[in-house]
């Protein structure tokens, strides 16, 4: 059973920088997928963004391409977003997710991962 912890949510001013961390307990093996997600109140899941453990590929929303990062560390035990220039539009509750096979749909599709962290609050102020 994989269990994921999201941490590093916090309020900022736009323009300002946050680091999440998604930490990965339990066998995640190789070859996994692994996404951001965020939901604001009244909006649906968006994902933000993801990366295929087998080749490194990563993939971004449009409107955070530039700005933010996905990386994890080499023991696969810990999942980051890097998120700089934030805007308020960016204010959400954001959570990190993980699927173990191929993706079959879109890696940043809600619908293709299993395992997901309870989130954390992001607060972007103008």
């Amino acid at each position: 059973q994989v269990q994921l912890v999201e941490s590093g949510g916090g309020s900022v001013q736009a323009g300002g920088s946050l680091r999440l961390s998604c930490q990965v307990f339990g066998y995640i093996g190789s070859g996994y997928k692994m996404g951001w997600f965020r939901q604001a109140p009244g909006k649906e899941r968006e994902g933000v963004a993801a990366m295929d453990d087998a080749d490194g590929h990563t993939y971004y929303t449009d409107s955070v391409k530039g700005r933010f990062t996905i990386s994890r560390n080499n023991a696969k035990t810990t999942m980051y977003l890097q998120m700089n220039s934030l805007k308020p539009e960016d204010t959400a509750m954001y959570y990190c997710a993980a699927r173990l096979s191929r993706w079959i749909t879109s890696p940043t599709s809600p619908d293709e991962y299993n395992y997901w962290g309870q989130g954390t609050q992001v607060t972007v102020s103008s």
